[in-house]
């Protein structure tokens, strides 16, 4: 089971939990999360209006081995106007545009999307239950 918890954060709100949603799947072959704008495409769904975000931004997919990866979306722009990382405990990893990142099998950590033009982030929680 993959379990993720996004909260959206900016400026004055930073360290706020309020909003928070929360999307689980089993760790099953095929399955699959996404995050990003497109409420039709999206379990994770962020404001409309935070372009720094494509419409499907993320995307957590089981592998057949029933580990998680996660994929940043290459989106319409040739430059992103976001960054992701990914942390995990003191340990963190830029995640570079259109890559693929495996996650720990039974670990936590945390995706960051920081937007590169004002102080806002969406922070997707997930953990991965063996």
């Amino acid at each position: 089971m993959l379990e993720l918890t996004m909260a959206t954060v900016s400026g004055a709100d930073a360290g706020a939990t309020a909003g928070m949603t929360m999307a689980e799947a089993p760790s099953e072959p095929g399955a699959v999360l996404r995050v990003g704008r497109d409420a039709s495409a999206c379990r994770l769904v962020t404001p409309e209006d935070w372009l720094f975000l494509s419409r499907v931004h993320l995307e957590f997919l089981c592998g057949p081995d029933g580990r998680w990866q996660v994929t940043w979306l290459r989106g319409s722009q040739a430059d992103p106007a976001s960054e992701v990382r990914l942390i995990i405990g003191e340990y963190t990893q830029p995640v570079a545009y259109g890559a693929t990142v495996p996650l720990p099998h039974g670990g936590a950590g945390e995706i960051v999307v920081q937007d590169r033009t004002a102080p806002r982030s969406v922070n997707v929680g997930f953990y991965h239950e063996v």
